[in-house]
């Protein structure tokens, strides 16, 4: 493997110990699962708080990796020993080759363990010597807003140096939560599904129109087996909710829209939730949020 991509996890940090590791366990089937379908191999270690990706090609493992619910960010990564001699050649390096003249930068320095060195200490050490380096070409250091960002997170032995991340969807791993059926008839209800989606849930379509196959083809993108059946008449979707709830024993239905605008549905699914997650958005809200999801699928 060739390069190695940091994966942060944000919620699932928070359960109980035996909570993180069935959601740990969940997560890293579902990256798996999007790496067989890519066709690429990947490698997955772990320490506390963080799964590593050891791949052949970082960016693409990273357009991957922003498709895994429950990954807050990732980032390609260069691993060195916690030697401070090595992470000072490296800050260097770095500054050469990133820095333009007349452009400024910032170095974010973390660490866990025991060290005898503090954060900041780090931090300021490697600056100097990116400073050092590129004195002929008026670099600058600018803690608020830098041209550039040398992150350094030190954890133990080893030390991971990176300088972007890239954001992904956030909540819970696919798949810890209950299963659902949404009515995806095209934006809105695409949203919905994705958000119910994000909370954990394994959500099978109901598709209607051109729309809502477009918005399918995108949710698809974060579930590799994502069941969806089509209806065709949209006056007949009910009957199609019905039948995949009935055949999947779902718990609950998605709506695009209000459930007052379903009055006859809070008595024909009174077994089941029904959620509306969208119902307080404006369509201009929708959009910006669809938009986003559509980004993270690309």
């Amino acid at each position: 493997m060739a390069g190695l991509v940091l994966i942060r996890y944000g919620e699932l940090a928070l359960k109980s110990p035996p909570v993180r590791r069935e959601f740990e366990t969940r997560l890293r089937r579902n990256i798996l699962d999007l790496f067989v379908v890519a066709g690429l191999p990947v490698r997955l270690r772990a320490d506390r708080g963080h799964l590593y990706a050891e791949v052949d090609d970082p960016p693409s493992a990273a357009r991957i990796l922003r498709r895994a619910f429950g990954i807050t960010s990732v980032s390609a990564v260069e691993e060195l020993p916690t030697d401070r001699a090595r992470l000072r050649e490296y800050a260097g390096a770095w500054g050469v080759a990133r820095l333009s003249p007349g452009s400024s930068f910032a170095v974010r320095a973390r660490r866990t363990g025991n060290h005898p060195f503090t954060s900041q200490e780090l931090a300021r050490e490697l600056g100097a010597e990116i400073l050092a380096r590129c004195s002929d070409r008026g670099i600058t250091v600018d803690l608020d807003r830098p041209s550039s960002e040398l992150f350094v997170e030190v954890r133990g032995p080893r030390t991971y140096v990176y300088a972007d991340r890239v954001r992904g969807p956030g909540g819970l791993p696919l798949g810890v939560a209950g299963r659902l059926v949404a009515h995806v008839d095209g934006p809105r209800g695409g949203l919905g599904a994705f958000l119910m989606m994000k909370r954990g849930c394994r959500v099978a379509l109901v598709v209607d129109g051109t729309e809502g196959q477009q918005a399918k083809d995108v949710l698809a993108r974060f579930d590799p087996a994502l069941a969806a059946t089509t209806s065709d008449d949209s006056a007949g979707w009910r009957a199609a909710v019905r039948e995949v709830a009935d055949r999947s024993q779902a718990d609950g239905i998605v709506l695009p829209i209000g459930l007052d605008s379903y009055p006859a549905e809070r008595e024909a699914w009174a077994d089941r939730v029904l959620f509306s997650p969208t119902v307080g958005l404006t369509e201009e809200e929708v959009a910006a949020r669809w938009a986003g999801a559509i980004e993270l699928a690309s």
